[in-house]
């Protein structure tokens, strides 16, 4: 069994994937756009002017794999209540990581030494996912 994050970017998916492509070296392993199903989206699904945006995106960051979508482009995508964590193995790529995460984004715990972490900090990028950003002790 394995729980893997789902990604709803609400209509800037790509614009999303580029930007992991830059900050993490994320890697797209499967794009599909809505208008390469095969099926008719069921009514309601998919909003006119949209059938180029991403149904379903699967890419890699480091050894995990997480998924992405535009889905319903209908606003604002919503990413509350829920962190990535990015477990790196030392404190210079903690600090680059950190900052090309912050690039237009906020950030929420700047990174610092902790008990329980030589780095950690946390970060929403400018899609706003929370990201924590954490070096093993």
């Amino acid at each position: 069994m394995q729980v893997q994050a789902y990604l709803n970017f609400d209509g800037r998916c790509e614009e999303a994937l580029d930007f992991y492509r830059g900050a993490l070296g994320a890697e797209v392993d499967m794009l599909k756009r809505f208008n390469e199903n095969p099926e008719p989206p069921p009514p309601g699904m998919v909003s006119p002017g949209t059938e180029n945006k991403v149904m379903h995106a699967s890419f890699r960051i480091g050894e995990t794999t997480l998924m992405a979508s535009d889905g319903r482009c209908a606003g604002e995508a919503g990413f509350k209540g829920i962190s990535l964590s990015l477990i790196v193995s030392n404190e210079a790529d903690a600090d680059r990581f950190f900052a090309a995460l912050a690039q237009g984004g906020q950030v929420q715990m700047p990174l610092a030494k902790t008990f329980f972490s030589p780095r950690f900090g946390m970060v929403a990028d400018r899609f706003g996912v929370s990201w924590m950003i954490y070096v093993p002790a």
